[in-house]
């Protein structure tokens, strides 16, 4: 159940006419069982027999009072509970016009108005165990109004399914947006915009637009001495956000009640500025949302970044500031002094979070003045002027201004209300910082956010992601200025234009730069494509975190697997910073692979570095599927027709191999297929596979529609062949690599090694080839991306004696053998959930054979492993 039907049950409640039967209807919202509710409401359950009260056991206690003596009621209630053994979570008390509640496990208490409980309904989660610590990391004010707004979103495009594309159907709802948030922060009278909608407009919500159309034009009037009386009280606004003249749009009775509701349920003074991010992405088409590769973040996400990045730094200094004035007036003049700047910044959320952290931090520096002398005056240190950034989107660029404004303003209130400052909203709004509409990749970061010798600059934000293959004319005309001669630069990332223009930006001011990306220029091909260009630029890895899913505020929240990387010049020669989950550990450096080591760059071959033999794809069939069979077809086809049974072969891909599920296919050269070419089944199949090569637009495809009785590859094993699987899930601790006899023919979806000795399947399996894969091969999302050219080539492997090698094939077999006494899938056995404890030990018993090849002593862990394996990669190679 989402937050707001929670919320809008809790109004249903309030609004009865009669509350008889408030307590029980209230319980229900909350998930407490209704046999509970039905032994309370007949008396079976209920601790306490007075009338008008209910003790439920380590749930409730609540009384109805009438009159005025509700404060008094509630202590009595509160003096009794303090004698109780086993104490109930609530204490509530309520004559149905005023509301006293208690939190017994937080202490925490409310006074409210009866009719305001359906803003306060977060407080009573813990009856659906869900706590504080839970939701306090994401502010429930935030995600409500981003579903409320959401909900009044799909309404009115429902109702105006023809303008929905247009630019001024997106301009209403930022509209709207600002004047919900200037009702309740002393913009506008307080309640004024939701009142005047909710009583001078028609309950069906006929005339609402003519409404909007009369008050945006008096919002952008300087003159107002022909302002009607009515909206007299609304000021001038401008700054362009209602210059535009206002596209007409129905609404209904159900959208004008939405936006009322949202207008009084929520307290816009507690929404971060940044979920207007979301509330634009709501409001934007998921076709140009997804083409730009925005993710509105959330507060914690974007905390990940800016607080290694700089925050961190900012508040040690405060610390050692802490009892010195004169210290704490330095580090309040170096706060208005920094220069911030996202080159990709959406709606600002990263450059919002930013400007509230640092005013925060100056309010906490002003109130550790006050307490160390008299004579406090406040001089504004932080400014918008200090905010720099760049966004495509016309829309998500006038966002971003308007959200900055408003933060600015919530500020200025915090402030007031911290110590006594009068600050009124700076308007008409005025352009703040420099955030420009413009394409972040053909326009110079230094004419945007120019930087002297000395300035102290951030640099961070979440550019757009968008694969190689994935990308639009536009986006690989945008690459082409930035790759330039890059060797094989075609393959990057589009987010690794951000990176060599960070690092460029970097060399020339010394700025530090912090990026969200996509895991993929941490793992396999791209890696040494482009770190060895940032390595031109004289950058260094100062904090990484590694792989984990970046979720966002939006109402669709799709998670992406990101990493976090901070790089700066290596003048700076402070430990480094490397985040795993929820740890973190110093490091003397932090390699493009985000392990700690040297900066070593792996680079795919075509052969193995270490003499190991050919690891080859399995046999692409290239038939439009007339070879393959799935079991149902194969067995119809067998006893259709008996003699067919030797031109079948099982056929295997990575899938197939793990979860023990073969196809099958014909597996013919010229010789069969003339046994058996009359055969109908195969008539039709070879049919479907000539066909589907003739048509192709590849000439080589066309070429083997002269032989559509073969596959294109037609390799095949002697005995057996060694089977890696192309794709495998992170969470195993190893790869289920195996054997497969020559009666499988094995798909281009796996890698094999046809008829190679049994020791290589060891060795690939061991914890030490495992750690190579895990750091220097590619990732699907998180998994494990297994490939010929970074993986296997790669390996360095030292030449071993003979004993060792056996040990090694020793301990495989054994392997080998537990999985065939085990039975089931490799998928069921390599899972960590269900590994059997007799399988571990024996691939430790393989591990530890393995890593005595290389280290005597064990290894610490596989950091050491990587840093031993990358040494002897680099001496092999001689890079």
């Amino acid at each position: 159940m989402s937050v707001i039907e929670l919320e809008d049950m809790v109004i249903d409640i309030v609004n009865k006419d009669n509350h008889s039967n408030f307590i029980y209807d209230f319980l229900s919202v909350y998930n407490i069982p209704k046999a509970t509710i039905t032994r309370l409401k007949s008396g079976n359950q209920n601790l306490t027999k007075r009338d008008d009260e209910i003790h439920l056991k380590n749930r409730l206690w609540y009384k109805k009072t009438d009159g005025n003596k509700i404060f008094d009621a509630f202590v009595d209630v509160e003096e009794e509970v303090k004698e109780l053994s086993a104490k109930p979570r609530y204490i509530i008390v309520t004559n149905f016009e005023n509301f006293l509640a208690k939190d017994t496990k937080t202490q925490e208490a409310l006074d409210i108005d009866f009719k305001d409980l359906p803003q306060y309904f977060e407080f009573f989660l813990g009856w659906m165990g869900i706590e504080k610590i839970n939701f306090d990391k994401e502010n429930p004010a935030d995600i409500k109004a981003a579903e409320r707004f959401a909900r009044i979103y799909d309404t009115v495009k429902r109702e105006n399914e023809d303008i929905v594309a247009s630019e001024g159907f997106d301009i209403f709802f930022m509209r709207l947006l600002f004047c919900m948030f200037a009702e309740d922060t002393d913009i506008f009278k307080r309640g004024s915009f939701t009142n005047t909608i909710k009583t001078l407009t028609k309950s069906d919500g006929s005339d609402l637009d003519y409404f909007f159309h009369e008050l945006f034009d008096i919002l952008d009037k300087k003159d107002r001495k022909e302002v009607p009386k009515h909206l007299a009280d609304f000021p001038y606004v401008n700054g362009q956000l209602f210059s535009k003249e206002h596209q007409s749009i129905k609404f209904s009775s159900k959208s004008r009640k939405l936006i009322i509701e949202c207008g009084e349920l929520l307290n816009w003074t507690k929404i971060n500025p940044d979920i207007f991010g979301s509330m634009v992405q709501a409001i934007a088409t998921n076709e140009n949302r997804s083409l730009l590769g925005t993710h509105y973040t959330s507060v914690p996400n974007i905390m990940k970044v800016i607080k290694p990045l700089f925050l961190d730094d900012l508040y040690r200094e405060f610390e050692r500031a802490y009892d010195n004035v004169k210290k704490l007036d330095l580090l309040n003049e170096r706060l208005g002094q920094i220069k911030f700047f996202d080159p990709a910044c959406g709606s600002g959320n990263f450059l919002i979070i930013t400007y509230k952290e640092l005013r925060i931090l100056e309010i906490k520096i002003l109130l550790r003045k006050r307490e160390l002398t008299e004579n406090l005056m406040y001089l504004p240190s932080v400014t918008l002027d200090q905010f720099f950034g760049i966004e495509i989107d016309d829309f998500a660029h006038d966002a971003a201004k308007l959200s900055l404004w408003i933060v600015e303003h919530q500020m200025n209130m915090e402030l007031e209300e911290i110590f006594g400052y009068k600050v009124r909203a700076t308007l008409p709004l005025q352009s703040v910082g420099d955030i420009r509409c413009a394409n972040a990749i053909k326009i110079e970061w230094s004419e945007i956010c120019p930087v002297t010798t000395g300035e102290e600059v951030y640099v961070f934000g979440n550019p757009p992601y968008r694969g190689s293959k994935k990308q639009s004319k536009s986006q690989k005309s945008d690459m082409n200025t930035i790759i330039g001669n890059i060797k094989n630069g075609k393959m990057l990332d589009y987010i690794s234009a951000w990176f060599l223009l960070g690092a460029k930006y970097s060399q020339k001011t010394n700025a530090k730069v912090a990026f969200v990306s996509t895991n993929s220029i941490t793992h396999g091909e791209q890696v040494s494509i482009l770190w060895n260009e940032m390595f031109k630029h004289n950058i260094q890895i100062n904090f990484a975190y590694t792989s984990f899913k970046w979720e966002n505020n939006a109402t669709n929240n799709a998670g992406v697997t990101v990493v976090i990387i901070g790089f700066n010049q290596t003048n700076n020669h402070k430990n480094k910073v490397l985040f795993t989950n929820e740890t973190q550990k110093v490091v003397k450096n932090i390699n493009p692979y985000l392990v700690e080591g040297k900066d070593i760059l792996v680079t795919s071959t075509k052969k193995s570095i270490s003499n190991l033999p050919r690891l080859r794809f399995g046999n692409m069939p290239n038939d439009g599927g007339g070879l393959l069979f799935t079991r149902t077809e194969y067995l119809e086809a067998i006893n259709q027709y008996n003699e067919l049974i030797p031109y079948f072969k099982k056929f295997k891909g990575s899938v197939e191999f793990i979860n023990d599920e073969p196809r099958y296919c014909l597996w013919l050269d010229e010789r069969k297929y003339e046994e058996i070419k009359d055969n109908p089944i195969v008539k039709d199949r070879i049919l479907i596979t000539k066909t589907h090569r003739e048509n192709s637009r590849d000439t080589g495809t066309n070429k083997l529609a002269l032989r559509p009785w073969e596959f294109r590859d037609t390799h095949e094993s002697e005995q057996y062949s060694i089977v890696v699987p192309a794709v495998s899930s992170e969470n195993r601790f190893y790869i289920p690599m195996g054997i497969i006899s020559a009666d499988t023919v094995i798909s281009n979806r796996a890698y094999v090694i046809y008829d190679g000795d049994i020791f290589l399947l060891g060795v690939l399996m061991s914890r030490m080839h495992m750690t190579w894969v895990k750091a220097i091969g590619g990732r699907l999302k998180t998994d494990y991306n297994y490939s010929a050219g970074l993986c296997y080539n790669t390996f360095p492997f030292p030449k071993v004696s003979t004993v060792r090698l056996n040990k090694i094939r020793e301990a495989t077999l054994n392997i080998l053998d537990i999985r065939e006494e085990q039975g089931g899938s490799l998928g069921e056995l390599y899972s960590p959930e269900t590994m059997p404890n007799e399988l571990k030990n024996a691939h430790i018993e393989l591990d530890d054979i393995v890593d005595r090849i290389y280290q005597k002593r064990e290894f610490i862990n596989d950091e050491e492993r990587l840093a031993v394996l990358l040494n002897l990669y680099q001496e092999i190679t001689k890079v």
